[in-house]
């Protein structure tokens, strides 16, 4: 069988150089392209209303063994009107998708991502004396900052409730954590699987919240069905972050 070489010009050899290196710089272009989407979604999807604040540093060492809090783990649906601390409302922020080291420039965080794309967002969502020293309003979690961000003024519970198929007891929550995807950051890299990645690591932030919940004392609900484009409406959300599982945070009634 006759073999062409592509590069006429240049012997086989380095005819074959070539193409290697063509393919090289092809893939660093191709990896180069996703990193910096994946940044511009991960930094312009969602319009801030004022500066970050910063949030106490996580503790690392609890007293609550790892089997204690699984044996512990309930789905609660009555809490207290008790305001949590901004300490407490720090370390659940923390447990559920805090960054716990950084490799190769990338942070990791509490929860398994595919990839280490981490295509989810966290939402607090506080209502009136809900966490001390802060305002009621929507708040968006930073992991890499340890911060916070206000994204929406104003006590929505009961509206995030009522467009939760009028699931009004989550509204007696003090706080209620909104776990979003944003579903091109996983899938640019695998495709439509990415989708599945996405949700299956919500699964995994959501057991991340009712562990360290239970390890600091609090207890958490968890809700499934919900308007979603309405949720988007209510907290004031980029169309592009899609609500997957929202959990009701406080003290036991």
């Amino acid at each position: 069988m006759l073999k062409v070489n592509p590069h006429p010009d240049y012997p086989p050899e380095e005819g074959r150089y070539l193409n290697w290196s063509s393919g090289v710089m092809k893939n660093f272009m191709l990896m180069f392209s996703i990193s910096a989407l994946a940044l511009f979604m991960l930094f312009c999807g969602q319009t801030s209303m004022a500066a970050e604040i910063a949030l106490p540093s996580p503790s690392y060492k609890g007293t609550v063994s790892v089997e204690e809090a699984l044996k512990a783990r309930r789905t609660h649906r009555s809490f207290q009107s008790r305001p949590l601390t901004l300490k407490k409302f720090s370390q659940i922020l923390w447990g559920a998708y805090g960054v716990t080291s950084q490799r190769y420039g990338s942070f990791l965080k509490t929860a398994p991502s595919a990839g280490a794309l981490y295509p989810l967002d966290i939402y607090g969502v506080v209502g009136e004396g809900g966490v001390e020293t802060l305002s009621p309003g929507v708040y968006h979690f930073r992991p890499e900052n340890h911060a916070i961000e206000l994204v929406k003024q104003g006590d929505l519970r009961a509206e995030v409730a009522r467009q939760s198929l009028q699931q009004m007891w989550m509204a007696k929550a003090p706080l209620m954590l909104v776990i979003t995807g944003e579903y091109n950051r996983s899938s640019i890299k695998y495709g439509p699987r990415g989708v599945t990645y996405t949700h299956i690591e919500a699964g995994h932030v959501g057991q991340n919240i009712f562990l360290q919940a239970e390890a600091i004392g609090l207890k958490a609900g968890i809700v499934g069905a919900f308007n979603n484009q309405q949720i988007i409406r209510a907290m004031g959300l980029s169309t592009s972050h899609d609500p997957l599982l929202i959990m009701p945070v406080g003290y036991s009634d």
